[in-house]
């Protein structure tokens, strides 16, 4: 009678044990939203109020600044924008609203693009303006190109505002925002980054650290929160345009311009690392343009706001993920590529049906251009999906009216080519694309195997996985000690002897 007590004590501790793991390793991030629903109704309610805005005001007055878009509209239509720059820290939304930047901090003007000593930059440059301790609104002298000896590390509460100027940043290593929070960039191009480092780098006016070998991304967000791109064109990077990555949160990447890249936005450091899972991400009026392949974005984990953006062109699919993301796509239009097998905007990578037919993707109001088709599962199959279900998005119709202006202001949004530099690494099977493999000499954490006959990568058991093995094991050692009168198991002894 006592071991069948004890029997079924073990199934009952086994069957609460999985939920404990869980709650265990149930992290929240810094920034991280307690109701995404919430965030994704306020981005429907502030297009709502601009489009209507705009429909009203274009009937009595023909000479009028809005366009619908609610981040433009916030700050385009003051006269004096250029004197009041640090409004623009109060026009972002999504999950990236609240994003202060250098909002409160002096102007620093950049007047010198070298970029000769990471150590100790020359004041007068941004290197030297991005790693200072106070919060500063950064603006440019004039139009420059600034070619990057190494990676940018920026320090936290700094904008960068390239309103009025055309600046470039590209070169080595490009912008790292690593461990930092409120970060505004805007008006920028970003393109031809390439890997670099092993190099003593500035991070702050005091500290200047070792750099290992950077993976040559046009924009780095690693461990960050409540960072804004805004306005921004990004092409011809060895890696990703965009990656966030080991619990970032609380981003808004919208209005800009991708084009020229196979591997675009990465969201998600590993399907194994459960912290970011509390990554929130609004993707809002961007225009995914020429020439590019896949990763727009590719998510593991978190939830994605996917909100009137343009497609159009994909070479393998525009969004993809893996590791149970939630995917709220509202109100895109999605353009296939010629080519019949690349009509899916969705790809669930390396994972089984029966697996990701759970996970939560759905689609509303998006419109399909050219047999392009997206699979939505989990609650996402139910037109009654979530709270976001009770306010619908903008159409799609709105999408060449909100993306517009996508990319940097007053210039032609592809990249002509005249910044092609030595060294700029292409993509194979993929004429005209640059970047894309760059990461896989770093432990393969970056580098996904498409197509159902890649072998599966061995990876490690999760870590709640170990845990529930070695409580279990715990347990049993604990009960089969108690029901034999403190005797322990016989393979046990074997093993100590």
């Amino acid at each position: 009678m006592l071991r069948f007590t004890c029997i079924i004590l073990i199934c009952i501790l086994l069957g609460s044990l999985s939920s404990f793991v869980r709650a265990a390793f149930n992290i929240s991030l810094p920034h991280q939203h307690p109701d995404p629903e919430s965030v994704v109704l306020d981005v429907q309610r502030r297009l709502n109020v601009s489009v209507s805005r705009r429909q009203a005001l274009s009937v009595t007055r023909k000479d009028q600044c809005l366009t619908g878009n609610p981040i433009d509209d916030c700050w385009r239509c003051d006269p004096n924008w250029y004197n009041n720059r640090q409004r623009l820290a109060d026009c972002s939304i999504g999950f990236g609203q609240g994003t202060l930047g250098g909002k409160g901090g002096r102007i620093y003007t950049v007047v010198d693009s070298s970029d000769h000593d990471v150590a100790n930059p020359k004041p007068g440059t941004l290197r030297h303006a991005v790693i200072q301790d106070e919060p500063l609104w950064i603006i440019f002298s004039t139009n420059m190109v600034i070619k990057l000896k190494h990676e940018l590390i920026f320090n936290s509460y700094k904008t960068v505002d390239g309103r009025g100027t055309a600046v470039h940043i590209t070169g080595n290593g490009c912008i790292t925002l690593q461990y930092v929070q409120h970060v505004i960039i805007h008006n920028i191009h970003v393109h031809h980054c390439k890997p670099s480092g092993n190099a003593d780098i500035a991070a702050t006016p005091t500290h200047v650290g070792w750099r290992g070998r950077s993976d040559g991304d046009g924009i780095s967000i690693f461990g960050a929160q409540k960072i804004w791109i805004d306005h921004c064109a990004l092409s011809y990077c060895t890696d990703g345009l965009i990656d966030a990555i080991m619990g970032s949160t609380g981003i808004t990447i919208s209005n800009s311009y991708f084009s020229h890249h196979n591997e675009v936005m990465l969201l998600g450091h590993d399907d194994r690392y459960l912290a970011d899972s509390g990554m929130q991400v609004t993707i809002a009026f961007n225009h995914f343009g020429e020439a590019l392949v896949q990763r727009m974005p590719r998510c593991r984990r978190g939830y994605i706001h996917v909100v009137n953006n343009d497609f159009t062109a994909w070479e393998m699919y525009a969004i993809g993920g893996s590791a149970n993301p939630t995917i709220n796509s509202q109100g895109n239009r999605y353009t296939a590529p010629v080519d019949p097998n690349a009509k899916e905007v969705t790809k669930r990578v390396d994972t089984d049906e029966r697996e990701w037919a759970g996970w939560n993707w759905r689609t509303d109001g998006d419109l399909m251009v050219n047999g392009a088709y997206f699979v939505p599962s989990g609650a996402g199959v139910s037109a009654q999906y979530a709270k976001a279900s009770s306010v619908e998005p903008r159409s799609a119709a709105y999408i060449e009216q909100l993306t517009f202006n996508a990319g940097v202001f007053g210039e032609a949004r592809e990249e002509t080519g005249s910044f092609t530099y030595p060294g700029t690494v292409g993509n194979s099977g993929s004429s005209g694309t640059s970047g894309g493999a760059g990461s896989s000499d770093d432990g393969n954490y970056f580098e996904m195997m498409f197509g159902s006959g890649a072998p599966p990568e061995s990876t490690p058991p999760p870590l709640t996985s170990l845990a529930s093995t070695f409580l279990s094991l715990l347990i049993i050692l604990i009960l089969y000690s108690v029901t034999n009168q403190g005797a322990l198991p016989p393979l046990l002894l074997l093993l100590l002897l």
